[in-house]
């Protein structure tokens, strides 16, 4: 007899993403529900009883601790010679939000994302965000053992280069600082607007070298919209 999950991904409605989990991950989900609310972002978030809302932010905040114990061990096992310092850098480089933005497109995850119009006009990082939502997910669904091998197996083994990770420099704004420093130039980061609302704002960063604009960036976190924007003013300069 076929397992019941098995049974569900042929003749359940939401068959298509039951094949899609298992063409990419491996393995067929056992609460489908579970998946299907790891696409759901808050700006299309229905709104239950006493306003509790339905949508990826749990998820999304347990997918991110799951992902950082993960990333850490595989690093503690793979680099037992290396300081903590080195292990934190190269966590830091792997669960970034653009490397996990481009993950997510990478295996495909963008194309489920329920979002509202709006939130597709904004500079965003929905497909990292969905990323992590969908971990916290499979770790609910399947327990810790097991995520670790997908996360391990079909992503970190096949969509990242690991001796490529270890050349790049990862903390921009900080690299950027020591440069002014050392070259006895100004630099200031800066907050010039906010876009969107609730759930949907996003914050726009502007670096300035001696009072002039060398780079932008845009985020959900004023740090993460100053890192992006360091990058671009770091590649500037």
């Amino acid at each position: 007899m076929l397992p019941l999950s098995i049974v569900k991904a042929f003749f359940s409605s939401d068959k298509t993403l039951y094949k899609y989990i298992k063409n990419i991950f491996g393995f067929y989900p056992g609460n489908i529900f579970l998946y299907k609310l790891a696409f759901k972002h808050r700006s299309n978030a229905k709104e239950l009883i006493k306003g509790v809302r339905m949508s990826n932010e749990r998820l999304e905040y347990l997918g991110d601790a799951i992902l950082s114990a993960i990333v850490a061990d595989f690093l503690f096992k793979k680099f037992p010679l290396k300081d903590e310092g080195f292990l934190t850098e190269m966590r830091a480089k792997i669960v970034n939000r653009s490397q996990l933005n481009k993950i997510s497109r990478k295996l495909g995850l963008d194309k489920f994302i329920e979002s509202d119009h709006d939130s597709k006009n904004l500079c965003k990082s929905i497909k990292g965000d969905t990323f992590e939502a969908f971990l916290g997910a499979l770790y609910l669904d399947k327990g810790y053992t097991f995520s670790k091998h997908v996360v391990i197996d079909r992503i970190i083994n096949v969509h990242y280069d690991i001796e490529e990770l270890e050349k790049q420099e990862n903390n921009y704004k900080s690299k950027l600082i020591e440069w002014a420093q050392k070259e006895k130039q100004e630099i200031e980061f800066r907050m010039v607007q906010e876009k969107g609302e609730g759930y949907n704002k996003q914050y726009l960063v502007e670096v300035l070298l001696n009072n002039k604009a060398i780079g932008n960036g845009c985020d959900f976190s004023i740090k993460g919209a100053e890192q992006i924007a360091a990058e671009k003013a770091y590649t500037n300069i």
